[in-house]
This record gives structure tokens, sequence and C-alpha cells, in this order.
């Protein structure tokens, strides 16, 4: 810092907020009212300060600012108002001690600048507020706003494709634009297998190649590779795949990337790693015995949406059982794609939390035939794809 021509070195320290002290609150008055001025008019006239702390929420504040005397009380909290919604910045004061040259940044309370509202009272009470202070579609808005300030273009690209996916007007434009393309009649033979009372990923019945029994572009769409890059950029640069992270099934199998020469063919066998993980973590999440694994697993945005309008019931907001065996389905015909349709029940099935003999059922409602060698239990897919006369599980009651 420079100042008339001399130089001024100043040590820069930022003081963390203590649990036994509590931190300072700035507040604000909307109108021209000053009630430091009114204050200083008179000695006889003093005014009283009062902040309040939830004791269940203790993130909430609501501060308390009167003349002495007068019967308006200026009244502002952080969980209502303008202060209740998303805070994007983190607010501080910043102390210059020029005996020592040292600037102290403290932080302020909760990171919020509270708005002092007028009110005619003389009740010291704390006022009840509603839990949810703005209505949905007031903090969806507020929140569509903030992401288009502060949000990088990558981003806001991909919300936008999103809310036009769920836009009905767009959909019924895609659907007339697809009904004037000409499909090749083995991709229409694939999509009128993919509607079907199995309740399984889209499948092929005529397929020659157990790679196109169930197509993986039907699996993982083509804009949605770019999201399954991390298992690949692990790979390449020498990091270990930790248990702790992903699921046993790829930490197992995450060395046969090393033996891929094909660029192609190694992104391709990563983004499967990547889309089991999510998928898996995704389960989870939704268990009722949600496992600690999947608290910090981020699932990309476009396939959070995809599994949520796929397997999340719309009216209870939870895994419905038919939601569920359609989720391990699509997990085990991956599996499949990754051990070239020859693969072990066994980490998989620790993933899933299933036992080994119940997972059998799965894969045998796929089309698959189970073998054993050498001690192994191993899922394969035979051609033509079949599937057994009955497919309906029994369930325990």
């Amino acid at each position: 810092m420079a100042s008339d021509d001399n130089e001024v070195t100043l040590k820069i320290q930022t003081l963390e907020t203590n649990s036994e002290k509590f931190p300072p609150i700035v507040v604000r008055v909307p109108s021209r009212y000053d009630l430091l001025k009114n204050c200083q008019e008179t000695e006889e006239v003093g005014a009283s300060v009062k902040v309040y702390k939830d004791i269940k929420r203790t993130n909430r504040f609501q501060v308390r600012a009167k003349l002495n005397g007068s019967d308006v009380e200026f009244i502002g909290s952080n969980y209502d108002g303008e202060a209740s919604r998303p805070q994007l910045c983190n607010y501080a004061f910043a102390l210059i001690d020029k005996a020592t040259n040292t600037i102290k940044m403290i932080p302020i309370a909760a990171n919020k600048i509270f708005r002092l509202e007028p009110k005619i009272g003389n009740s010291d009470e704390l006022e009840d507020v509603p839990q949810n202070a703005l209505s949905r579609e007031e903090k969806a808005e507020a929140m569509k706003d903030l992401q288009l300030l502060y949000s990088t273009r990558k981003s806001e690209r991909e919300r936008n494709a999103l809310r036009a996916y769920d836009d009905a007007e767009t959909r019924q434009d895609l659907d007339k634009k697809i009904e004037g393309i000409n499909l090749p009649a083995e991709a229409d033979e694939v999509a009128a297998s993919s509607i079907n009372e199995r309740n399984l990923p889209p499948y092929d019945l005529e397929a020659s190649d157990p790679s196109r029994a169930y197509p993986l572009e039907k699996i993982i769409s083509k804009g949605e590779w770019r999201y399954l890059l991390d298992v690949f950029h692990v790979s390449q640069v020498g990091g270990e795949v930790t248990p702790e992270v992903y699921p046993s099934f790829v930490c197992n199998r995450v060395h046969k990337l090393e033996s891929i020469k094909d660029e192609n063919e190694k992104r391709k066998l990563a983004g499967i790693f990547s889309f089991i993980t999510h998928l898996i973590r995704f389960k989870d999440k939704h268990a009722m015995d949600s496992v600690r694994s999947v608290a910090h697993h981020k699932i990309p945005g476009i396939l959070f949406h995809k599994f949520s309008s796929m397997f999340v019931d719309s009216e209870s907001k939870r895994l419905a059982t038919e939601k569920i065996e359609l989720l391990i389905s699509y997990v085990l015909v991956l599996t499949l794609f990754v051990d070239d349709f020859r693969t072990d029940l066994t980490d998989i099935a620790m993933d899933l939390r299933m036992p080994a003999f119940k997972l059998r059922s799965y894969y045998e409602s796929l089309g698959c035939k189970l073998v054993r060698e050498k001690q192994l239990l191993l899922a394969t897919l035979p051609l033509p794809l079949t599937f057994p006369a009955t497919t309906r599980r029994k369930r325990r009651r």
C-alpha cells in the first residue's frame, strides 16, 4: 500500500469464527431514518440493540433495534425477506491497525447483512416465522437469477438444455422432427423392443452379436459421454481408483484400461465405469439406510435428471420396487460389457448390497445363462437373446 509516496507493508490476518464469541453484525435501515443521529441529539434518549439466536437452528439470527421511549422498533433477520435468498458472497470487516501495520479480517455473523424494517409495537418476544418464508416459485426464480449472474456459460447451456427437454412444446417439436427421419429397419426394431413390460433396458431380439443385444447407445446417449471422464482422467495421471469413491466392481477391473491402446476404446470403458458408479450411488442416495460413501458423491446434473425421470416415482419421490429392479438391470447389463459378457457376480452383488444368489434371477431375466468355471459363477449372454417364460420375480412377504 502506498500513501504520500511512502510504501507501507501490511500483514493480513484472517480471524476464524469463534463459537464462544459472537461475530459482528452489519445492519442497515432502508429508509432515511438515522438511528445514530437521533440518539446523539439528546443525552436522555438512549437506544437498545438486541440480537436473538435460534436455539435449534443456530444459523438463524434476529436483530431488534429501538429508541428508548419510542413505539417504533426496527427488526431484521436472516431467515425472511431478502436475507433468506441464496447468498453466494461472504462478508467480513477489515480492521487496519496502524501501530502494528496489520489488517485483520473478521467474518460477519452468518455472512449476512441485516435489513431493519420498522414495526410499531412494544414486544420483546421473538416472532415465529414459518419454515419456508419464500414460496417454492420465489426460491426457484431467485436461484435462476443467481445462476444466470454467477454461473459459467457451459453450466448455463446444460441447464437450458434440461429446461428445453422439460418443456412440453419442445418435446412435441422434437417428436415431429423425429417422425420425418427415415430410420433403418434395425433401429426400428431396437426402439420397438425397448417398449416392453419386462422392465429391462432397451434390447434387440435379432442381434447377432452380444454387444448389440443391449445397444450401448440406448443406455448411454452421445451427449452423456463428456460427463463420464473422471475414471479416464484418474488413469491418465496415474491416480488410484479407491473403494472410498468407486464401487468394488470398478476398483477390481480398472486395470483393464492399461492394456487398451486405442484411446477411444479406453474412454469408452472408463465411461462405462463412471456410469456404473453413478447408477449405484444414485440407488444408495435413495436407500432408506443410505451409506456414507454417497455423502460427497456428485452426480453430473444431466445424469441426475435422467436417473430421476427414469427411476424416481414422481409422487413419492422414492424408488419404487419396479424402478429399483430396472436400475439394477441397467447396472448388470453394463457389467456384461466390461467383462466381455462373462462376468463374475461376487463384487457387483456386494456393491448393490445384495446376496449373490439373489442376483442370479436378475441376470437370468436379462437372458443370461449362469455357468461355473473354476469355482466361479459367471453370467454369460448367449444368442439369440431369449427370456425365461416367467420374468416376474417372487417377493418375500
